[in-house]
């Protein structure tokens, strides 16, 4: 039997690839084709996506497949959260692709009450929703808009001719009422923000929009099917969860940490809003319960401060040698966009009275000790809000490469930390494109291929067999 490929386009804040996926003997088969490295630039003072560069790295990445040989029956795109692109009835942008990190919602983040704010949407209050870089928009872009679309809405709009916003990708907004696909109007309301921009219903995962554009046919050499998978890369990474039951808690790690379990429940009272907790759409219309912590970040950041002249591996191998056993709260916004996150992290450990790291290696250990001790404060907090006690914790993303945080977890949670699959986003986005193909039944006969499919190591911590301790 033929090899039948899907193309998954994961695109992350610091790199994107194109993989693509088969199944072949029972089995999840991964290659990467195109690799593409991606980051903020400055655009009229505000820091900004380069939206065309993407589209060429797109183009140059499918070519790729062409030249292999290996033509995708389907393609789909995922990417990281809340931004967007303003665009006209022709779908030509009206506004820069602007990045989350830009400072230009202080100014408004405070003018909606988020007591009610969340209760109508479920999302925790961070300064780069949705919601508020709309707030923060030029009135004259929004009056040339005709449609908003984040930011795998616009790619997938590129390839394929077909405006839409998918579910879980604009679950992230703090739009959408709390668990469900629809549009908030009291929010916009609220938010003084146009509805208009958002004329239709979100669309589900698995959504063919068809076939790619007669342009984008002549750049690549082929045509394929445009799937919708669960285009916020989170969503998809969840769906690569190889989870053994329904009392573990799943970790995305990369260059955010989002820690949190599926649910068809919402929790939309002061426990969960004091404690963080968030609420983004899931493959299948479930709700993904969860909290963002800071991640990878913090280390690629101090990474390049020193000029990359360590690998991600070094770093850990570093911090795994060193004594250093102070941390800061890595959930903490003060390490949203800092000038210097080494510096950052000194200021944060100076207020606390700590001593200062006086390595680099001190410095890898006491980030890596900070995520881990994070990722047990939230567990601890998702346990009393859902009454449930959590027996593992799984990992997918790039983070679960790592040992040395993966094993310093599983001490501070006294759970069993089960890492892997490394590419999570681009097997979710994957596996989203052959269910919709029908050559996968469901997501459960997806998942249940993992485990053969890809190395899941296995990291036991500390008093193993009790549950977490409570505070």
């Amino acid at each position: 039997m033929a090899i039948t490929y899907a193309l998954a386009i994961d695109i992350g804040a610091s790199s994107g690839r194109h993989i693509l996926g088969s199944i072949q003997n029972g089995k999840w088969v991964l290659e990467e084709v195109y690799r593409f490295e991606n980051g903020a630039v400055n655009e009229n003072g505000l820091l900004c996506w380069d939206r065309e560069k993407l589209e060429n790295h797109i183009l140059a990445g499918m070519k790729k497949c062409k030249d292999l040989g290996k033509i995708p029956a389907s393609v789909g795109v995922d990417t990281w959260g809340v931004d967007f692109v303003l665009v006209d009835e022709k779908g030509m942008p009206v506004s820069p692709m602007v990045m989350y990190r830009d400072e230009r919602t202080n100014a408004v983040v405070d003018a909606i009450d988020h007591e009610t704010l969340y209760m109508l949407t479920g999302i925790a209050k961070q300064p780069f929703n949705t919601v508020y870089q709309l707030m923060a928009t030029p009135g004259e872009w929004l009056e040339k808009a005709h449609r908003c679309l984040f930011v795998p809405d616009y790619f997938h709009f590129f390839l394929s001719g077909v405006m839409a916003n998918e579910y879980t990708i604009a679950s992230t907004s703090a739009l959408l009422t709390a668990g469900k696909a629809e549009w908030n109007e009291h929010v916009f309301a609220l938010a003084q923000i146009p509805l208009r921009l958002f004329p239709d219903a979100p669309l589900m995962p698995g959504t063919v929009l068809g076939k790619l554009t007669s342009k984008v046919q002549e750049a690549v050499g082929y045509t394929c099917d445009v799937i919708l998978p669960a285009s916020h890369d989170t969503g998809s990474a969840y769906m690569a969860v190889p989870a053994k039951d329904e009392n573990a808690v799943y970790l995305s790690s990369g260059t955010w940490s989002l820690l949190g379990i599926e649910t068809n429940d919402t929790h939309l009272g002061d426990t969960a809003r004091l404690a963080g907790f968030t609420h983004e759409g899931a493959y299948g219309g479930k709700v993904r319960l969860l909290r963002n912590i800071m991640g990878l970040w913090m280390l690629q950041c101090v990474r390049h401060e020193l000029n990359d002249k360590y690998s991600f591996a070094q770093m850990a191998d570093m911090a795994s040698a060193s004594a250093y056993a102070y941390t800061v709260d890595a959930g903490d916004n003060r390490f949203l966009a800092p000038d210097s996150m080494t510096e950052e992290v000194k200021a944060a450990l100076q207020e606390q009275g700590a001593p200062l790291p006086e390595t680099e290696s001190d410095l890898f250990a006491c980030i890596n000790r900070s995520l881990s001790l994070c990722y047990a404060r939230a567990i601890r907090d998702l346990e009393t809000l859902t009454g449930k006690t959590f027996t593992s914790l799984n990992i997918v993303g790039g983070g679960s490469n790592s040992r040395v945080l993966n094993q310093w977890t599983a001490d501070a949670t006294h759970l069993p930390v089960y890492a892997g699959p490394g590419e999570g986003t681009a097997l979710g986005n994957i596996m989203a494109q052959f269910i919709a193909r029908g050559e996968v039944a469901s997501l459960h006969d997806a998942r249940k291929m993992i485990p053969d499919s890809f190395d899941v190591i296995t990291f036991l911590g500390d008093s193993i067999t009790t549950p977490l301790a409570k505070d």
